[in-house]
């Protein structure tokens, strides 16, 4: 249930999910184009979730200014930095919507645009992502997205024509699916890919961003391609094996080679050379070393799962007074 702009309680069919990091002066552009959208969208009622990721700007007081304006508004503060995928679970578990979109908070995701994904999820699909007809992101940000991808493709079988993007939909009953992990490591993708193979794309453009630049640094990148790497698969540790054991081979059939060498070719005189075992002993310290590092982020995982790590903690839940005062009493 959701107020309407006159403040009557009634059912809601779309929400709108809104991660927000360092978007003060953003926000608001972005609340009032989903206005303006859903104005030619009569038919359907909707709700607008903003979710504070820890922003250290004054994003939040942006947030709970748009909750006192407009009643269709949630305001989530996160207690601290989680990330955008664990905030869009905060999201996902507020949203009441029969269709949730989910789009960035810079206005490099045009509002105006999803049309465009709803009417696909009209069409029969179950969920739909936005392909950026001319990417407007960084040189970074583009190189993260394009392993990630790689990823994606390699560790959860996206299909390769599959474009992924942080703008798209899904029915309600993905939504649903994707609320009931509960796990530390959220990957989105990964639960809408496991839920259903109903997916398509729709074309939609792509802004150069309004304000501030982008708050993916190489760390954060770094660890979203490593959550998706290892969260819902274990082909990194097939993929260890199956090199470990490559390296055997490689290595027996090395030691034949210089014992055939030893006895045929150089009977006298045979040195092996410091450089090249050298190499050899690097070569399979490094498998080694990387093998141990894979199966030790899979128990640290593990661990951390079992010791029941939150994948966010909320601070503060914002809603129009009346609702507020509704909700109390």
């Amino acid at each position: 249930m959701i107020c309407d702009r006159m403040g009557i309680m009634k059912e809601i069919q779309i929400s709108y999910i809104i991660p927000c990091f360092r978007s003060a002066k953003t926000l608001r552009t972005v609340v009032e184009e989903i206005d303006a959208t859903m104005e030619v969208m009569p038919e359907y009622d909707y709700e607008i979730i903003l979710v504070n990721d820890a922003s250290p700007d004054d994003t939040y007081d942006v947030i709970k200014q748009l909750c006192d304006e407009k009643p269709y508004l949630v305001g989530i503060d996160l207690s601290r930095n989680f990330g955008q995928h664990a905030a869009l679970m905060a999201g996902f578990h507020q949203a009441a919507g029969d269709i949730v979109v989910c789009l960035d908070d810079d206005g490099q995701t045009p509002a105006n645009e999803a049309i465009k994904l709803i009417r696909a999820l009209e069409a029969g699909a179950d969920a739909v992502y936005a392909k950026y007809i001319q990417k407007q992101h960084s040189g970074l940000r583009n190189i993260g997205s394009r392993l990630n991808d790689l990823m994606v493709r390699t560790m959860l079988g996206k299909p390769k024509n599959l474009y992924i993007s942080s703008y798209f939909a899904v029915k309600r009953f993905v939504a649903d699916e994707i609320k009931q992990y509960d796990g530390p490591y959220a990957y989105v993708i990964g639960l809408v890919l496991r839920t259903t193979k109903n997916i398509v794309n729709v074309d939609v453009a792509h802004r150069a961003r309004i304000d501030g630049a982008s708050g993916y640094t190489i760390g954060k990148l770094f660890a979203l391609w490593l959550n998706g790497f290892t969260a819902f698969s274990i082909k990194p540790l097939r993929i260890t094996t199956l090199f470990g054991a490559s390296s055997a081979i490689v290595g027996f059939l090395y030691a034949i080679y210089t014992i055939f060498k030893r006895i045929f070719i150089q009977p006298e005189g045979l040195s092996i050379g410091f450089s090249a075992l050298m190499s050899a002993v690097l070569v399979i310290g490094g498998v080694i070393l990387l093998m141990l590092g894979m199966v030790g982020e899979y128990i640290g995982r593990m661990y951390i799962t079992m010791n029941h790590s939150p994948q966010y903690v909320i601070k503060e839940i914002k809603r129009y007074r009346k609702i507020e005062e509704k909700i109390r009493s």
